[in-house]
C-alpha cells in the first residue's frame, strides 16, 4: 500500500513528489513518456516575483532561496512598453508589478529594436531572472528518488476507485493500491477528478502559442531582457541565439498535446512587428502549451473537503516554475499537520475549500 500516488509529472507532480516523500511512501503516475512533457517542458520560464495574485507573489517570494540555492537562475531583466493608445493598460501593469520607469533611449540600450516612433512608456525591472526549467525539474526529480520515490512515466491513469483503505489506480499495464491520491495532473485533473467520483473545480486548459525567430542580423541578443506589451498582448524574449515570441493567446482548449494556431500566432507577431524595428520573415520553430487555471486563477493546493484523501495540486497556470519550490513545501505542510510558513491569508485563498 502506498502511502500517495501522485499523477502527474510536470513540474507540480515533481515537487509533490520530492516534499511529500519525506512525510511516506510516493509513486508517481506520468502518462508521457518524458517528464515534463507538456506545459513544464514549453515554459518560457522567468522568475518575476510580482507576477500573479497575491497568494502567487507570496508563493514567488518563499521560493526565492531555493532556486537561488539550486543555481536555476540567470540575469534577464523585464521590460513593459506601452504606446499612447494603451495608457491605462500600461499604468496597471507597471504598478501592480513594481517596476521603474525608463526613458526611451535608456530602454533601447537594454532592447535596440524598440522603436520609438511607436513606443511612448516604459518599465523595467533589473531583478527579474531566467529559470532552467530543465535543472530545476532534474533538481526534484533527484531528490524525490533520493527519498525513495518511485516514478513511472508512460503510465497514463485508466481507472480509478474508491477502496476500503483508499484508492485503486489503474494504468494499462499496473494496479495500484494507495491511501492518498495527489491529482497534479496539469489540464487533466479535472478529469482525473471525476474518474476518482469528486467533484470537478472547473479548471481551464488554455493554449499559449510561441514561435521562434532568428535574432536580427549581425544583433547579439543574450542580454536584451523579456519584453512584455502592456495587457500582454504579446511578449519576446532571447532563447539560444534567436528570439522568441508570443502572442500570449489564452483559447480554451481541450487538454490535449496541443499545437500552435498559424493564424493565431501570425497575428502576434504582427503586433510584435508593430513595436520594433525589424520585420519577421521566416520561423525557426512554433509550438504551444496549456496554461491550466481555476476559475478564479489562483492555484489549488491541499485536501479535497469532499474527501481529505483526494488532495490537489492544480492550477498552476503561468506561474507554476517560479512558485513550485514553495507551492509544493505548502502542500507538504498541509499534509503533515505543520504551520505553513506562508501568510495564513495567501495559505486560505489557496485552499480548495474556497469552492465549496
Amino acid at each position: 500500500m502506498i502511502d500517495f500516488l501522485i499523477i502527474g509529472g510536470g513540474i507540480a507532480g515533481l515537487t509533490a513528489a520530492a516534499r511529500i516523500s519525506e512525510i511516506g511512501s510516493v509513486t508517481l503516475l506520468e502518462g508521457e513518456d518524458a517528464l515534463a512533457y507538456h506545459a513544464s517542458g514549453r515554459s518560457a520560464a522567468l522568475f518575476e516575483r510580482n507576477y500573479g495574485k497575491p497568494s502567487t507573489i507570496a508563493l514567488n517570494t518563499a521560493s526565492y532561496e531555493f532556486h537561488k540555492e539550486a543555481d536555476v537562475l540567470s540575469p534577464r531583466g523585464i521590460m513593459l512598453v506601452g504606446t499612447a493608445t494603451d495608457s491605462a493598460a500600461f499604468d496597471a501593469d507597471l504598478t501592480q508589478m513594481g517596476l521603474d520607469r525608463l526613458t526611451i533611449p535608456e530602454a533601447q540600450e537594454r532592447f535596440p529594436i524598440l522603436d520609438p516612433n511607436v513606443i511612448t512608456q516604459v518599465g523595467y525591472d533589473e531583478r527579474a531572472q531566467d529559470i532552467d526549467t530543465d535543472r530545476l525539474v532534474q533538481t526534484f526529480a533527484k531528490m524525490a528518488r533520493q527519498n525513495g520515490a518511485e516514478i513511472k512515466t508512460k503510465a497514463k491513469v485508466t481507472g480509478i476507485n474508491r477502496t476500503g483503505t483508499g484508492w485503486n489506480v489503474t494504468t494499462k499495464s499496473e494496479s495500484y493500491d494507495a491511501k492518498n491520491i495527489v491529482n497534479a495532473a496539469g489540464g487533466w485533473v479535472d478529469v482525473i477528478a471525476e474518474m476518482a467520483g469528486i467533484a470537478p473545480l472547473g479548471f481551464t486548459p488554455l493554449r499559449r502559442s510561441m514561435a521562434r525567430i532568428p535574432a536580427p542580423d549581425g544583433m547579439d541578443v543574450s542580454n536584451w531582457p523579456m519584453v512584455f506589451a502592456a495587457g500582454e498582448t504579446w511578449y519576446t524574449k532571447p532563447d539560444a541565439g534567436a528570439l522568441i515570441v508570443s502572442p500570449a493567446d489564452e483559447d480554451l482548449v481541450t487538454p490535449h498535446d496541443t499545437y500552435a494556431d498559424d493564424m493565431v500566432l501570425a497575428e502576434g507577431l504582427a503586433r510584435f512587428e508593430e513595436n520594433v524595428t525589424m520585420s519577421v520573415t521566416r520561423l525557426l520553430a512554433s509550438w504551444a502549451g496549456m496554461r491550466t487555471f481555476s476559475p478564479d486563477r489562483t492555484l489549488v493546493l491541499g485536501p479535497s473537503p469532499a474527501d481529505s484523501s483526494f488532495i490537489w495540486c492544480a492550477g498552476q497556470g503561468g506561474y507554476g516554475m517560479q512558485s513550485a519550490p514553495a507551492a509544493s513545501q505548502l502542500l507538504a505542510d498541509l499534509i503533515a499537520g505543520r504551520a505553513p510558513t506562508i501568510p495564513s491569508d495567501a495559505v486560505a485563498a489557496l485552499s480548495p475549500a474556497r469552492f465549496s
